[in-house]
């Protein structure tokens, strides 16, 4: 959360440190005013002014009423009117890019529209450029939220919303969903990679390209198994007859560096794992058990490490 990488983040951080700060001079205030209590329980009135009843009513007013007028009027206008303003959607004339984002449960369905890409809780972007995110869910309502970035945002079904990401240093940052959206809500996240510009190209346009051709026999043999199971009717894979929307697109997963939103890295040993029994590692996920045999999960897994 204090990673920041963008102006966004930048001043959202440092309203929390000072937010921070002022509740940490109330509290040990109060804590303060107890104590001296507490020592001069037994002499009436207060230390050097005694019981002078104009004293305490001016310590009222001031602590009681100036102080904590003056400290919520200068926080709404810091977070309420200039932070909204600074972390508000962008005008996408304003921006290089957009970026549509798709919650699902529990998953990321990350779309660049004008190259035609398709891919899965990984975003990329270039650095020191505006990307206008716009967010909606094929389900229920779930919330994008990348600290490093800008603040969260909700994703709701039949509404599309946008944030901006402006990110200024060269990293990769996880992003989370923020709202409670079913049983493995806490296993939904997301990998934002922000690129030299050069670099950024280079990953758009090997996306851009359809799936490469299986090779040995033993990616063709899991190639015939993918197509002939259930898998191609839940999966896209572009330049195949695999065109299922029901799952996340695979056309270039062995680029990625998770499967699972983020819950494991992408090894032939979690992939075989997760495609044998993913249920044992993400109940309630919409993936199957397909009851593929172990030499029929090696040859999918051979198949799926091909696809860069």
């Amino acid at each position: 959360m204090f990673n920041s990488a963008s102006k966004q983040s930048h001043d959202i951080d440092l309203l929390w440190w000072w937010m921070l700060g002022a509740a940490a001079i109330v509290f040990f205030g109060a804590l303060a005013l107890l104590l001296l209590a507490w020592f001069r329980r037994d002499t009436p009135g207060l230390p050097i002014f005694g019981e002078r009843e104009s004293v305490s009513e001016l310590m009222v007013l001031t602590f009681g009423i100036a102080v904590p007028v003056v400290a919520l009027v200068a926080l709404f206008g810091i977070s309420d009117i200039y932070l909204i303003g600074q972390t508000s959607p962008p005008d996408p004339k304003t921006t290089a890019m957009t970026i549509d984002v798709v919650g699902h449960q529990w998953w990321w369905e990350v779309k660049y529209p004008r190259a035609g890409v398709v891919t899965a809780n990984e975003m990329h972007i270039p650095v020191d450029t505006r990307v206008n995110v716009v967010v909606t869910s094929a389900d229920v309502i779930h919330s994008l939220w990348v600290p490093s970035l800008n603040r969260k945002i909700d994703t709701i079904p039949g509404q599309r919303n946008r944030i901006l990401f402006d990110a200024t240093r060269v990293g990769v940052y996880r992003g989370q969903c923020a709202q409670y959206c079913g049983v493995e809500h806490a296993h939904m996240a997301m990998r934002v990679f922000v690129q030299r510009t050069g670099a950024f190209r280079a990953w758009l346009t090997n996306q851009e390209k359809p799936a490469r051709r299986a090779m040995t026999p033993m990616q063709r043999a899991g190639e015939h198994v993918f197509m002939t199971s259930q898998c191609e009717s839940c999966h896209t894979i572009g330049g195949t007859t695999a065109r299922g929307e029901i799952g996340p697109n695979l056309t270039h997963i062995a680029s990625r560096t998770s499967i699972a939103s983020d819950m494991l890295r992408n090894t032939p040993h979690n992939l075989a794992a997760w495609i044998s029994d993913p249920q044992a590692i993400k109940p309630g996920a919409l993936m199957p058990d397909l009851g593929l045999t172990h030499k029929q999960v090696s040859e999918v897994v051979a198949y799926l490490e091909s696809l860069r």
